[in-house]
């Protein structure tokens, strides 16, 4: 005889109680929070490096950031402005979970701070379906990665809030149909809220950083985190 034991759906089950820990924890603090996440290269942590200094004597910003391995992209968090840089190391994992993310919260008095970024794992499957228990997802894509992302990852697409489009700046040297891309992003996600920007001219960037401040400024007691 075969038992056959849903593992996957107690791990979410598990996961989701956890984050809704952080959910309560998070709005106590009366802080604005967003899960960055994107596959490797997509530029998560050169958003951060770029988006740090124009908040700089604005708000307060605590940086999270996931790896399987090393402390270099909290390190250049730290070196870019944030007040607060704390690395979560998953040992092989491909996302951060809502445990691995309470312990970073338990490293920290959130008072503190007007804004947390959480930077994902580089992954597009896995981190869609852990919730953190923050109040913003938000997916950077990138041009070299190909217009048909969408339709390859759409449990990504799916489920964010906020869309990042990075590298805007190769457009007439990469073979990319953003109308083939943003159909796809639309059939998935209609109407999400969408920032083309390159880290690198920084065209686009003033766009982010002023969404991300009138959140982090707000008083976010009242603004309802995502379930």
């Amino acid at each position: 005889m075969i038992v056959r034991v849903p593992v996957v759906e107690k791990i979410l089950s598990i996961n989701d109680q956890l984050a809704e820990e952080n959910r309560a924890r998070i709005q106590s603090a009366g802080l604005f929070s967003i899960n960055l996440m994107a596959s490797p290269g997509a530029g998560k942590t050169s958003l951060i490096e770029k988006t740090l200094p124009r908040l700089k004597d604005k708000c307060r910003v605590a940086v999270i950031d996931g790896d399987i391995a090393t402390s270099i992209d909290s390190d250049r968090a730290a070196a870019a402005g944030a007040q607060v840089s704390i690395q979560i190391n998953t040992g092989g994992d491909c996302h951060l979970d809502a445990n691995m993310l309470r312990g970073a919260l338990d490293q920290t008095d959130l008072t503190q701070f007007d804004l947390l970024i959480v930077e994902n794992v580089g992954n597009l499957v896995c981190p869609a379906s852990f919730d953190l228990g923050v109040h913003k997802s938000i997916l950077i894509a990138s041009i070299p990665e190909g217009d048909d992302k969408p339709y390859k990852y759409p449990a990504m697409y799916r489920g964010v809030d906020v869309l990042v489009v990075n590298k805007i700046d190769l457009l007439p040297y990469v073979p990319f149909r953003m109308d083939y891309f943003e159909h796809g992003v639309q059939v998935l996600n209609p109407g999400v809220l969408t920032f083309p920007l390159s880290c690198r001219t920084e065209e686009g960037l003033d766009a982010w950083v002023d969404w991300l401040f009138q959140n982090a400024i707000h008083p976010t007691r009242n603004l309802e985190l995502e379930t």
